[in-house]
């Protein structure tokens, strides 16, 4: 166990530092200049070349990136170059929204999903199942964003129970007002991810229901909710814990949709922002942290598989299948 982990372990941080090495060159790779940002329209070229002296733009790519890494080795993620700001701190402040918005959605999504899914497989010959397993496959052809336009539009603007958006300058400190103002957007998040969670938890439990070892289990004598709680829930939910680990990466990184639909300040506006005053800083550091959240999100969803699949922790301990 111990050797798997440090080999994991080893894993992630070469992942951690190619996906540097690939956000920082992507990132000089885009058309457009920093400097122009911290200049007015019609600067002088001297001018121009003063902005890029001030950021370090004028350095050559080596350094630049040196430079970085050095920065991220010591926790620092730079300073914003429009702001003149640490980027650190506001990256720490915008997680406040972005990753309770991101687990309460994944909770919810979890919570629909599961039962929706068992009983879309145990009773797909019944005609509730068959509605399940349509309302799943229509759910995975809706735009996240048109769904909460939807949402907004009813909730908000004609029934007028639920902000249309933003969130409030006191944060936290009013959490009755922090979680009306994210109750839209998890539910919004929660309704697409459920749809896609409802059809791979389908799709294992089915496999599951067809299985020998649970025909084996129920001719035994064990009753069948038995065999599945002994037998199926394990089987069941290996496959099923990796496409969590993904939904739970992906709705993280898809911030910026959600975030842009409710005016919300999360990590995904930031980036927007960064990203259209070509803030090389604050798009680093959002991307770096988000990229660390996705390895770490797959790391643990790696690990929690290979402790409840018994052949892979054959494989842990040095044995075959």
């Amino acid at each position: 166990m111990l050797s798997y982990l440090l080999r994991r372990l080893a894993f992630l941080v070469v992942s951690l530092a190619l996906a540097s090495v690939v956000l920082f060159l992507l990132l000089r790779l885009l058309p457009g200049d920093p400097a122009n940002a911290l200049t007015s329209v019609g600067a002088s070229p001297e001018q121009i070349e003063a902005a890029r002296h001030s950021i370090g733009t004028d350095k050559s790519l080596p350094e630049q990136f040196v430079h970085w890494i050095g920065q991220l080795a010591t926790g620092d993620l730079g300073t914003s170059f429009v702001s003149s700001l640490p980027v650190r701190p506001e990256v720490v402040g915008r997680l406040d929204v972005t990753v309770p918005l991101t687990l309460a959605a994944f909770v919810l999504a979890v919570v629909v999903a599961v039962p929706a899914g068992y009983v879309a497989a145990r009773r797909s010959r019944s005609w509730y199942g068959a509605i399940l397993n349509a309302v799943s496959q229509l759910g995975l052809a809706v735009p996240v964003f048109w769904l909460g336009m939807i949402l907004v539009a009813v909730f908000a603007l004609n029934l007028g129970v639920l902000p249309s958006g933003g969130f409030p300058q006191e944060g936290w400190s009013d959490p009755g007002a922090a979680i009306e103002s994210l109750v839209l957007p998890v539910v919004t998040v929660a309704l697409v991810m459920s749809a896609s969670l409802t059809r791979y938890v389908r799709s294992a439990t089915l496999d599951v229901l067809g299985s020998d070892y649970l025909r084996t289990a129920r001719a035994l004598g064990s009753s069948f909710a038995g065999a599945m709680w002994r037998h199926g829930l394990r089987n069941a939910s290996v496959p099923v814990i990796s496409v969590l680990g993904i939904e739970l990466a992906s709705t993280l990184l898809g911030a910026v949709v959600v975030e842009s639909v409710f005016a919300l300040p999360g990590l995904g506006s930031m980036l927007a922002t960064g990203i259209a005053q070509h803030d090389y800083p604050v798009i680093q550091g959002v991307l770096f942290v988000s990229t660390l959240a996705v390895l770490l999100i797959g790391f643990l969803a790696d690990l929690v598989q290979r402790i409840i699949d018994p052949r892979l922790r054959g494989r842990l301990s040095g044995g075959t299948r």
